[in-house]
């Protein structure tokens, strides 16, 4: 058993963490703009594309997964065990969760989406108050997502500097 991820593994995680800075990063500078501006219709669009990115790119860690050998783990207590799988799951149930949230608000708000000229179908029918609640619960869980991406860190560099043992050099 190697002790490190497969290359293509560690490629489609750095991946990952440059879409999330992406997808966070355009959500929250949407703000600076006034509502219903040129300029804040692209930053929402960037950021739909993004997501609609970390849905594929999650399918192809999914697979890389299944593919190729994952290193041996270090035995850790039974609570960390616990804690590392629930984020592991949950970061997991997010990326592919959210985009499809995603997906729904814009569906549900009547807009057509058009990438690369290929039309993408619609998931729901247009309905503004679903849209709303579709966007509440969106915005709940990009909230929850913060707290699991800052665990899934606060690990890693606890491992690194504090337990000083290989965890995140698996993954470099």
């Amino acid at each position: 058993m190697q002790n490190r991820y497969a290359a293509v593994s560690v490629w489609l995680h750095w991946l990952m963490v440059q879409m999330f800075i992406g997808v966070y990063s355009t959500i929250e500078l949407r703000v600076i703009f006034p509502r219903g501006s040129e300029d804040r219709e692209l930053i929402k669009t960037v950021h739909f594309l993004l997501g609609l990115s970390v849905f594929v790119v999650v399918w192809l860690r999914i697979l890389a997964r299944v593919v190729t050998e994952t290193p041996s783990r270090e035995s850790y207590g039974k609570f960390q065990t616990y804690l590392s799988k629930f984020v592991f799951f949950a970061l997991y149930a997010l990326m592919i969760v959210m985009p499809l949230l995603g997906w729904s608000i814009v569906s549900s708000e009547g807009h057509i989406i058009n990438i690369l000229g290929f039309e993408l179908p619609s998931l729901l029918d247009t309905n503004k108050d679903l849209a709303h609640d579709i966007e509440e619960i969106h915005e709940t869980l990009g909230k929850v997502g913060y707290g699991l991406i800052a665990l899934h860190a606060i690990a890693a560099l606890g491992h690194h500097y504090i337990k000083k043992d290989d965890t995140l050099k698996r993954m470099l």
